[in-house]
């Protein structure tokens, strides 16, 4: 697809999160994180009807233990927005969240466990349509990756996805995001230029901790646009660290519409 000003989006299948569809030539959807953990519902859930009234259609929250995936259902209850939930080391921790009626899972690439506790996550997703996205941080690589590929490089952050990718695919699952992230604005985008050859799932994109006002937003900025402008991205969120999570959404909007990208 074609934008405006005439940049051409990368092809790259869809996958659906509740109500919202991600890739596919789609608009570019717009991702912000709560900073309250689900188990705390009513601060959640404001912070998440703030988001709403913006007209944010897709939200972020993390799930760090048992508790939060069983608030869940009621965060649900309160809200309107698929919720995508952020899950590390637990593979039961994320099947309970799956369990409890997440949208979307979030995922980094063998925290999780062995591939027996994998596939036990992929298969309750499966059975009930959560995609999952495959989250690569660069400070988190795995030992193996580094060693292989000589440090925390983006050929190393792509291999290290794709690992992954293709571990899922061996469970039958397709449903997948594809994040390639690092706090260094050169490295994720080399990363994401190289995953967007070597693959056509979707692509979510953002700079890890972009930081505290102006140098977030230039961080941010930095880090967003080339890629975007080069087509590529199907869903992005930017990390400031603010209170105040309207002002993120409110930039991602300003990049896209600056290089006239469709958003939701």
């Amino acid at each position: 697809m074609q934008t405006l000003s005439g940049i051409e989006r990368r092809a790259s299948r869809s996958v659906r999160a509740g109500d919202v569809t991600i890739g596919g030539g789609r608009p570019v959807v717009i991702q912000e994180m709560i900073f309250a953990p689900a188990s705390d519902v009513d601060r959640a859930t404001e912070q998440i009807g703030r988001l709403q009234d913006i007209g944010l259609r897709l939200v972020r929250v993390a799930v760090p233990d048992m508790e939060s995936a069983a608030a869940l259902k009621e965060i649900k209850k309160r809200t309107r927005i698929p919720i995508v939930c952020d899950v590390h080391f637990d593979h039961r921790i994320a099947i309970a969240a799956i369990e409890a009626g997440c949208d979307k899972l979030r995922i980094n690439p063998g925290n999780i466990g062995s591939e027996r506790k994998v596939r036990e996550v992929v298969r309750a997703a499966k059975e009930r349509g959560v995609p999952i996205r495959i989250g690569v941080n660069a400070g988190s690589l795995q030992k193996e990756v580094t060693e292989e590929f000589g440090g925390r490089t983006a050929a190393a952050m792509v291999s290290s996805g794709l690992r992954e990718v293709a571990l899922l695919e061996r469970c039958g699952f397709f449903d997948i995001v594809l994040s390639l992230k690092s706090k260094d604005v050169a490295l994720t985008i080399a990363a994401n230029r190289e995953a967007a050859k070597k693959t056509d799932y979707p692509l979510h994109l953002g700079i890890t901790e972009a930081g505290f006002g102006q140098e977030g937003v230039l961080r941010s900025v930095c880090g967003l646009t080339p890629l975007l402008a080069e087509g590529i991205g199907d869903t992005v969120r930017i990390s400031l660290t603010e209170k105040d999570r309207t002002i993120s959404v409110r930039l991602c909007r300003r990049i896209l519409s600056s290089l006239h990208i469709p958003w939701v």
